[in-house]
């Protein structure tokens, strides 16, 4: 949608967070409906067009804000501390609007997209998964064909996120019928240049909201639209970080929610009986140690990210992998026990709905974390590299 120039400039001059801590107001008011019907967040995302929020990465001089992976994560985790899935729809948006920032910026075509992204506020969708293959993404199965400028493509997308709801979907197939499966590029497709026919309902436990149901995509467009760089340079060098970086972002903002509802609990149970020490309130010292774990591991591998990014040697070493894996690992690992910890803190008011202490939606949404990617695939990918890659043992690097 279109915003005037004043409300713009108005907006501009608001912090990121201030902007997205009303996203986050207006998420919340949804997020158990959106939850319960499985439905998109709707609300939440035109929140986060009128704030400008989905821009906010592109560089100021294509319309953007020019926002660090940092800032990102930040948002992220204020959204994740209201609706999980709106968190996680403008953690998506923003992983797939990395790979044109950073590797379409040598593009004519893929400027003047991340202009029109800008300036429209367009939503970005995800197509890596593939019926074959899973989750394995540096692989493909179905090929890009190009025919004077034109490139075509048909794939069984098992996962879109929010592709129904999506103004493009960026989608790896691989480069030519004769390529290798690893031999990979990534292709920006707008809406009206592409097709969907649903073959799996997105029916699950939890982020319900993001809508990931599988397609049959076909599409076609100038083949200009395909990004300049191998899939395997844009992965290494920024899908994966991205993804592990601001999926932890929304994690770490389940978790903190959780922990603030049963510190909540607690202090209610104290204002109950003054001079006793309430029951959980042991238990709340622990948890609040957890949290501060996966904080910290967050930030840890932001900082990696943002100084492995002035160098390009360490952005596509071992090193630098194993370090976004175990990002990922820790912190989607971690989260379970935190929101545990908050249940048996709250007990039956965090088992019940619609409690100001529930806790159910927090617990089956991070259940997703293990999954989104295998937590099993990568540690499959780490361990062959620690066989070569020595550890560092520095708390300074």
């Amino acid at each position: 949608m279109n915003v005037a120039g004043a409300s713009i400039e108005a907006r501009a001059e608001d912090a990121a967070a201030v902007r997205a801590a009303r996203v986050a107001a207006i998420a919340g008011k949804y997020a158990d409906e959106v939850d319960a019907e499985g439905r998109f967040p709707r609300e939440a995302v035109d929140a986060m067009r009128a704030e400008r929020l989905l821009s906010i990465q592109i560089p100021a001089d294509l319309g953007g804000e020019g926002a660090s992976i940092t800032e990102i994560a930040d948002l992220c985790s204020i959204l994740g501390q209201t609706c999980a899935a709106s968190a996680m729809v403008f953690a998506m948006h923003q992983i797939k609007l990395s790979s044109l920032v950073e590797h379409g910026a040598g593009s004519d075509w893929h400027r003047d997209y991340m202009r029109h992204v800008a300036k429209e506020q367009l939503l970005l969708a995800s197509a890596t998964t593939e019926g074959g293959i899973g989750g394995n993404l540096r692989n493909s199965i179905c090929a890009i064909k190009v025919v004077d400028g034109t490139c075509f493509l048909e794939k069984d997308a098992t996962v879109i996120s929010y592709g129904a709801h999506a103004d493009a979907v960026l989608i790896t197939s691989r480069s030519h019928t004769e390529a290798a499966s690893s031999d990979q590029v990534l292709t920006v497709f707008l809406k009206g240049q592409y097709r969907l026919e649903r073959t799996v309902e997105w029916n699950t436990l939890g982020m319900r909201g993001t809508c990931s149901d599988g397609f049959l995509f076909k599409g076609e467009g100038p083949a200009a639209q395909i990004l300049p760089k191998p899939f395997a340079e844009i992965a290494a060098e920024s899908m994966l970080a991205t993804s592990h970086l601001l999926w932890s972002g929304v994690w770490y903002g389940i978790a903190a929610d959780a922990v603030a509802r049963a510190q909540a609990f607690v202090r209610a149970a104290a204002r109950k009986s003054p001079g006793t020490p309430p029951p959980g309130a042991l238990r709340l010292a622990e948890v609040s140690c957890l949290l501060q774990m996966v904080k910290s591991n967050v930030l840890a591998g932001l900082k990696i990210y943002e100084e492995a990014k002035a160098d390009a040697d360490r952005l596509s070493s071992m090193a630098f992998a194993v370090a976004m894996n175990n990002v990922k690992i820790a912190s989607s690992e971690m989260i379970l026990p935190i929101i545990n910890h908050a249940m048996l803190i709250c007990g039956i008011m965090g088992y019940k709905n619609g409690t100001p202490y529930s806790l159910g939606r927090h617990l089956r949404d991070a259940h997703s974390a293990q999954l989104m990617i295998s937590n099993d695939r990568i540690l499959g990918n780490t361990s062959p590299m620690l066989l070569v890659h020595k550890q560092g043992t520095s708390l300074l690097g």
